[in-house]
C-alpha cells in the first residue's frame, strides 16, 4: 500500500523546518493528522485482533472504575 503523502501536509514527511519558522496552524495540522493516523491504527488492529482489543477494553473499563479523582 503506497504511503499517502498528499494529504493536508505541506511539507514532505520527517524534514524539519530549517529555519524553525513552523507556525502554530501548521503544528495544529500536523497534530491532528497524526492522532488521525493514530485512531485509523488502533481500528485497524482493533479488527485484526478482536480479542485482544476486547481485553484491553475490560482493562480500561476496570482503569476507569478504580480511578479517583
Amino acid at each position: 500500500m503506497p504511503e499517502q503523502d498528499n494529504r493536508d501536509d505541506p511539507s514532505p514527511r520527517g524534514t524539519p523546518d530549517p529555519a524553525g519558522t513552523e507556525t502554530e496552524a501548521e503544528r495544529r495540522r500536523r497534530r491532528a493528522r497524526f492522532l488521525r493516523d493514530l485512531a485509523e491504527a488502533r481500528e485497524l488492529r482493533d479488527r485484526v485482533q478482536p480479542r485482544r482489543a476486547k481485553a484491553a477494553r475490560l482493562r480500561h473499563a476496570m482503569r476507569m472504575r478504580t480511578f479517583r479523582w
